[in-house]
Parts: structure tokens; C-alpha cells; sequence
């Protein structure tokens, strides 16, 4: 009669010590502080060690280095020095530019006028027909029976006083200003050209081109058979 109830106390025993060890195992384990610090500690002087060795022997490979370098300095400085001969080449003067058997211009290019004798910042413009020169105070008049224009220009410069010229008038030309049909008559004179190595004669009709950008204009009919232009490129043929 006793064995069946020692039976159930050992059962329960050994059930409440099941649970208890369930629970230890749930439990957080305590962590040492101090264990921890001294393996950190530990760690970190394992690698200033490493560390200090690869630099040691990083210093030691560039010291070696230096060495070579002073080594090959000096046998260089004891070798004999190479003459070096120099030829003294002639550099031919700069001819203006041509495209086969044309003259080559760029989009603006700076143009004698032997008449006034001085250089213009002139647009080469193949979109007009006629050339152009800027002319203030533009007066007609006669002289032995041809017709004659006198006319002021700044062959010096805006900012220089005008010169005034006297020129025969070889002909008048109507340019369309305005698309309602307006158009201005101009005189026209002759006028001898330079630009770069390149001379001719042409015609100017005088006009006010204080408003415009460049005080010459140079058309198509100057252009014609004899030169080609290049709107890429500006003063091809240099500056004076």
C-alpha cells in the first residue's frame, strides 16, 4: 500500500525539478565586465602588433629603394655627359591659305583699303551680292561733267576724327532694304583691296554702317571665281 504512493511523490519531485532546470535555461547568462575588457584589451594589442610589424617592413622595402635610387644617381653622374647636337631649322613665312586654286577666306578677315589706308574688321558674307563700306555725310556733285560723291569715314577708328574723301561715282545700285519694297540707292566707287598677299580691285557702295558690327562688307561679287570661305574659321589670313 506504501509503494504506490512513494510512487507519486517521486514523480512530482522529479516534474518541479524539470521545470526549474527549464527555466535556468531561459535565463540570460551574467556577462563579466571585466573578463570582457581584458579580451578586448587583448585583441587590439594583437593588432597594433601586426600593424607595427607591416610597417616595419613597408619602411624597410622603401629604405631599400632609396638606396637603389642613390646607387643608379651616382654611376649616372660618373658617366661622361651625351653631346647633343642641335640643328637650327628655317621656318618659311606664313603664306595665306588656298583650297586648290581659290583663295581661302574665313568669315570675317581684316582688309586694306588702299584708298584710306587702313586695315577694316570685315565680314565676308556670301549671302549679299554687292560690297559695302561704312560712309557718313554722303554728298553727290559734279566735276567735269561726271558725277562725283564726297563722303566722310573713320578710316582711323570710331573714337578718331573722320576724313573726308572725294570719289568718282562708277555707278548707282539699288539694295532692298525692307520686305515692302523699299529700297536705297547707293554711289559706288572703285577701291583697291588687300588682304593678306592677295590684291584686287572692286566695288564699294557707300553707305551709313554705324549701327552694323563691321564697317565692311564684302558680297559675292568679290568672292567670285577667285576665292572660297570657310565659315568656321575667322582672319585665315592674320592681323595686321
Amino acid at each position: 500500500m506504501l509503494k504506490p504512493r512513494y510512487t507519486l511523490v517521486l514523480a512530482a519531485t522529479l516534474l518541479s525539478g524539470c521545470a526549474l532546470n527549464q527555466q535556468s535555461a531561459n535565463r540570460p547568462v551574467p556577462v563579466d565586465a571585466k573578463a570582457l575588457k581584458a579580451a578586448l584589451a587583448a585583441n587590439n594589442q594583437v593588432l597594433l602588433t601586426q600593424v607595427s610589424s607591416a610597417s616595419a617592413d613597408n619602411q624597410a622595402a622603401l629604405d631599400q629603394l632609396q638606396q637603389q635610387l642613390h646607387l643608379m644617381e651616382k654611376q649616372l653622374s660618373q658617366q661622361s655627359p651625351t653631346r647633343v647636337e642641335t640643328q637650327v631649322v628655317e621656318v618659311p613665312e606664313k603664306c595665306p591659305e588656298t583650297l586648290g586654286d581659290k583663295f581661302l577666306l574665313g568669315e570675317v578677315e581684316y582688309v586694306y583699303v588702299e584708298k584710306f589706308k587702313s586695315y577694316y574688321n570685315t565680314r565676308i558674307d556670301t549671302g549679299a551680292e554687292s560690297s559695302s563700306i561704312d560712309a557718313r555725310n554722303i554728298i553727290l556733285f559734279e566735276r567735269d561733267g561726271n558725277q562725283w560723291v564726297r563722303f566722310d569715314v573713320h578710316a582711323k577708328g570710331e573714337n578718331a576724327p573722320a576724313q573726308t574723301f572725294e570719289s568718282k561715282v562708277e555707278r548707282f545700285v539699288r539694295i532692298k532694304q525692307n520686305p515692302d519694297g523699299t529700297d536705297d540707292r547707293r554711289p559706288v566707287i572703285r577701291a583697291h583691296l588687300r588682304i593678306g598677299k592677295y590684291s584686287a580691285e572692286t566695288d564699294l557702295n557707300l553707305t551709313d554702317r554705324s549701327h552694323l558690327e563691321y564697317p565692311l562688307l564684302l558680297g559675292r561679287k568679290f568672292m567670285k571665281d577667285i576665292a572660297v570661305v570657310d565659315v568656321s574659321q575667322s582672319y585665315i589670313n592674320g592681323k595686321p
